[in-house]
């Protein structure tokens, strides 16, 4: 499932303290590596020791949850099978689109219908799709499943527009 198996690249972290590097709970590291989105940590002795690797998937994870709004479920298929290597260029993309690739997005209405990003829409199909409000009657759907570059996509076009206006 891990292309590099458990992380041992030197840095230990006990699990607390992982948790508040990671800003999540202990018992959500524990809940991820139940449910396969973190590997397994390292024995040492009696102790168990997480590493970077385990750090960067806990940050990758919470960002896509907080940026791109994705479920559990979506970001266990995006991680599945990705190295530690891997997992930290993803990071640097979304730092970079964060950075310089995303303007200040466009101007919504903070009150009524229209937010940057709508609820996920499921089609007859069984499709997800998601809703991005590019201006007052204009939006753009993007495949739930389409993957996270699909949505940083999306929030550069909206962002875009913000700069012509």
């Amino acid at each position: 499932m891990y292309r590099d198996g458990p992380s041992d690249d030197g840095v230990g972290f006990k699990l607390d303290e992982l948790a508040e590097k990671a800003d999540v709970s202990v018992r959500t590291i524990r809940y991820y590596v139940q449910r396969g989105l973190l590997p397994p940590p390292v024995f040492r002795g009696r102790d168990t020791v997480y590493g970077e690797g385990h750090l960067n998937r806990l940050r990758l994870i919470k960002r896509l949850q907080d940026e791109r709004y994705l479920p559990l479920e979506a970001i266990a298929t995006e991680l599945e099978a990705k190295s530690d290597a891997e997992i930290r260029a993803m990071l640097e993309r979304l730092d970079r689109v964060s950075r310089s690739e995303r303007p200040e997005p466009a101007p919504l209405p903070s009150d009524g219908p229209y937010r940057a990003r709508l609820r996920p829409v499921t089609r007859a199909s069984g499709e997800v799709w998601v809703k991005f409000v590019l201006a007052d009657g204009v939006e753009l759907s993007v495949r739930e499943d389409a993957g996270w570059d699909a949505e940083a996509l999306a929030e550069r076009i909206r962002g875009s527009l913000g700069r012509r206006r």
